[in-house]
């Protein structure tokens, strides 16, 4: 028979493990059709272990291509370009380079509100249907505490399996 003194220091630890599940940098939208454009909203619900958020760093995973952040008031926005592994046709256009990451820093996001950080970009048709994209993102606070969301499940693995997943994205079929 349990005692009440076991008991609810095993319901209270449950019930931690239960709220820092859902206190990952998520997407908004976790499904999209390939050869679409796609808008990304990430959800910021928290800082670093009671820090304010001052960055949060966005990489853009291959087969992402023409990103464009959406600015946010008290922040600056920096766009890191670079060549994609490969050519890719953007409406008849081939396209061989450009944004790899996306930097929101500057501001203040307190540990205690929450906040979204958007971007658009369009989804390759070279990128398979019916699997997972991952967004690796950094958040960093202040006193230099940092959270990586950057964990890729392994094949037979879902984002669940980790303490700290990249935010995922399940493609679809082109419509």
């Amino acid at each position: 028979m349990f005692k009440l003194k076991t008991l609810i220091p095993a319901i209270t630890v449950a019930a931690l493990s239960v709220s820092s599940a859902s206190a990952h940098v998520t997407l908004e939208s976790q499904e999209a059709a390939i050869g679409s454009s796609y808008k990304a909203v990430f959800r910021v619900p928290h800082g670093c272990d009671g820090k304010s958020t001052v960055k949060v760093r966005v990489q853009i995973p291959e087969g992402v291509i023409a990103v464009k952040p959406q600015p946010k008031a008290g922040w600056t926005l920096e766009k890191v370009k670079g060549k994609y592994a490969k050519a890719y046709d953007y409406y008849g256009t081939p396209t061989t380079e450009g944004v790899k990451e996306i930097i929101w820093s500057g501001g203040n996001l307190p540990d205690d509100e929450y906040d979204e950080f958007v971007l658009r970009g369009y989804l390759t048709e070279d990128l398979k249907a019916d699997s997972k994209l991952y967004f690796p993102v950094v958040q960093e606070c202040t006193d230099g505490a940092v959270d990586r969301w950057i964990e890729i499940p392994e094949a037979g693995k879902s984002a669940d399996d980790y303490e700290t997943p990249a935010p995922g994205l399940k493609l679809t079929p082109k419509k």
